[in-house]
């Protein structure tokens, strides 16, 4: 209705209704953005889990030496995080893992959770990218399981092995595949000198004659930008190569609280098989001698000591128990 002056006069009911237009148009806008932004950290939350779940088929019911294939819809950055500190609920630390997706060009690390697992060793570096990832492990023993070590690697990140050892190489051969089995986005290289890498790829070399690697592997530990990772056996080596320093001694740690607990278990079984066989063990002493070291431990600059005892035990059970299995204690 207009006035005498050519205005427009809006009555009180009008008025009311745009007021109230404007503030539901606000609302929902504001719901929006919310449920957006809880969506987004709902899939990191499931992206997170998935790849914990997805890791299971890898471990001991799979055959080592296979790598296997995680691929996702959009591109995903996954973070790994190890935490050594025992608590009332875990004796032996917790594996952490985030996940952030890139929707319209950007990360969604704002809404990226935290998820937890007890049982998980995963090796990786700090942070991977993309929409397609390569999983494979090792048992680590000492002497027995200890547990299923995972490593954790982008297909956009190329690793370059430089003239490894036999039992290596055949290894590495293995996880890539043959000719009807490789991927295309293969990222592992077996070469013989350095310069034959391909470019941007990190270089694992097994000599010192070739420089300037990325990465050296030595007999007892590999060398890298992020410090000296000392190691022993297969599964650890490969552990130090795909983590940086800080991890790699954080998963160590924990491995080694649970070898403490495990051979607790075993020096009541041993108390409990003679009481039922008479079969004695022999290796009471070198027990409590590897729980006390297992106790103490520091850094990876243990592990030689402990694998040596751990070995010591394996050997004195392997020569006293060859052919009787009920007096063996694994």
């Amino acid at each position: 209705m207009r006035d005498k002056k050519g205005g427009i006069q809006f009555s009180f009911a009008w008025i009311f209704a745009i007021i109230a237009g404007v503030v539901i148009l606000g609302l929902a806008i504001y719901f929006v953005v919310q449920f957006s932004g809880s969506s987004k950290e709902q899939i990191n939350v499931q992206n997170a889990m998935s790849i914990g779940v997805l890791t299971n088929p890898v471990e001991s019911s799979f055959e080592s030496a296979k790598r296997y294939t995680i691929t996702t819809k959009a591109e995903t950055r996954i973070e790994t995080d190890c935490n050594s500190q025992e608590t009332i609920t875990s004796n032996f630390g917790k594996q952490i893992i985030r996940t952030a997706e890139k929707t319209y060009n950007q990360w969604s690390e704002e809404q990226m959770t935290d998820m937890e697992f007890q049982n998980k060793y995963i090796f990786a570096k700090d942070r991977v990218e993309g929409k397609i990832f390569y999983v494979f492990s090792k048992p680590f023993k000492m002497p027995f399981k200890i547990a299923d070590l995972i490593y954790l690697t982008s297909a956009r990140d190329l690793y370059c092995f430089v003239n490894p050892p036999d039992d290596i190489e055949d290894e590495i051969e293995d996880l890539i595949g043959d000719e009807e089995t490789r991927s295309e986005s293969q990222n592992f290289y077996l070469t013989n000198r350095k310069r034959e890498c391909p470019q941007e790829s990190t270089s694992i070399c097994f000599k010192r004659t070739d420089s300037g690697c990325d990465i050296y592997v030595s007999d007892n530990y590999v060398q890298k930008s992020s410090g000296r990772m000392y190691y022993e056996g297969d599964a650890l080596m490969y552990a130090a190569i795909f983590s940086d320093k800080e991890e790699y001694e954080c998963q160590v740690k924990r491995l080694m609280n649970r070898a403490k607990k495990l051979f607790e278990i075993y020096q009541d079984k041993s108390e409990f098989v003679f009481k039922k066989t008479r079969c004695n063990s022999g290796t009471d002493i070198e027990l409590m001698q590897m729980i006390s070291l297992l106790g103490g431990y520091q850094s990876s600059q243990d592990l030689e000591i402990i694998n040596v005892l751990a070995q010591d035990i394996q050997d004195k059970q392997d020569n006293q128990y060859r052919n009787t299995e009920e007096c063996r204690l694994w």
